[in-house]
């Protein structure tokens, strides 16, 4: 007696082509190729401790491992060993408890809105010249500005103080800064300031030549610094914006924007605020320096085991593209892992900055 047979049954499984980063499947090789293309997975990438998935930034991680619909044994494995603040995966509880010691840091102390006198102020000032603190020994710097608000309704960013800090949290320069033109907002309820603070605060020009100073090592900035080789990092959140309310102009290649680094941003690409449980009340420049500061030494400190020279390949986002759409056909015969060799960040990590430093010394 003959049984009629499923035709479906009969079907060899269809294979399914999975990317070797975010384990995404793609029922096309072509698919998987495009999906290569706009990816951009790279080593330097945030990845789960567990099962290694490559995610586009931290928010999206900590989804992975604690959203609505995480991975059970990731989600397993983390809550038992993994550090809730940087998501690392410690190999057993004693581990965790050694590594919260290192990355779970104390608050800094806020500088407070007490008015000084001048002459304290000046001497406040004039530590920012001491070749100890402005030498050679710490490569990045820390920027945050406090603002007033200018114009006939008061949203316009008006700077009136503002802190730099080293690596090492050492505070080089702090100031009240003189606005150029009438301060019609204090927004006291965020900044502490009043019309005090102002009164005889330092002018904006002498403001610029003490941050130039200490930007410069001291140096002069002339044309021997145009390409800003010898130049500090610059760190900060938005720091475009506090540079362009200070008037000063600085090398982009020497900026580092905890507000649109990539692995730092939301999954939608939008910036995050600078929020933290130390900030209560008034803002406070110092605690914001110190906070963007530590920030920007966690990623600059992550290893991405990539060798240099794979490292300083290509971070240029067009060319990337264009070079694989040009290879279409060619990329198509290759495995998932030899697509993910090819591929390339379209960011410049800030780990490169640590390697920088090692072959400069």
């Amino acid at each position: 007696m003959e049984v009629d047979s499923d035709p479906d049954l009969l079907k060899p499984p269809s294979t399914r082509h999975k990317c070797s980063a975010c384990y995404k499947q793609f029922k096309k090789k072509e698919h998987l190729v495009e999906h290569m293309k706009c990816s951009f997975h790279s080593v330097h990438q945030p990845r789960c401790g567990v099962c290694k998935k490559h995610c586009k930034s931290f928010e999206s991680l900590r989804e992975h491992l604690t959203g609505p619909l995480p991975k059970s044994n990731c989600s397993t494995i983390y809550s038992e060993r993994g550090c809730n603040l940087c998501l690392k995966i410690c190999d057993s509880l004693t581990s965790l408890n050694d590594h919260k010691k290192f990355c779970c840091l104390s608050a800094p102390v806020p500088l407070g809105t007490t008015k000084k006198s001048d002459a304290e102020s000046q001497i406040e000032v004039s530590n920012s010249n001491d070749v100890n603190l402005i030498g050679s020994g710490s490569k990045a710097v820390a920027l945050d500005c406090e603002m007033v608000g200018g114009g006939d309704d008061g949203t316009l960013d008006v700077c009136a103080r503002v802190c730099l800090i080293d690596e090492d949290e050492n505070l080089l320069f702090h100031a009240y800064v003189h606005p150029l033109i009438s301060v019609t907002n204090y927004r006291y309820e965020v900044t502490g300031l009043t019309e005090e603070h102002l009164s005889n605060a330092m002018p904006l020009k002498e403001v610029q030549e003490k941050i130039s100073q200490i930007l410069y090592n001291g140096e002069s900035t002339g044309s021997e610094w145009s390409d800003g080789a010898k130049a500090r990092l610059l760190v900060g959140h938005s720091i475009k914006h506090d540079l362009d309310c200070l008037r000063m102009n600085y090398h982009d290649h020497l900026l580092r924007d905890t507000a649109n680094y990539r692995p730092l941003m939301k999954t939608n690409l939008v910036s995050h605020s600078l929020k933290y449980d130390i900030q209560s009340g008034t803002h406070d420049p110092y605690e914001d320096c110190v906070s963007v500061m530590r920030l920007y030494k966690r990623m600059r400190d992550l290893n991405h085991e990539e060798s240099i020279e794979a490292s300083f390949s290509v971070h240029r986002t067009e060319s990337f593209r264009v070079d694989l759409s040009s290879w279409t056909k060619e990329l198509e015969t290759m495995t998932p892992d030899e697509l993910y060799q090819m591929s390339t960040s379209n960011y410049t990590c800030w780990c490169l900055d640590q390697r920088q430093n090692a072959n400069t010394n």
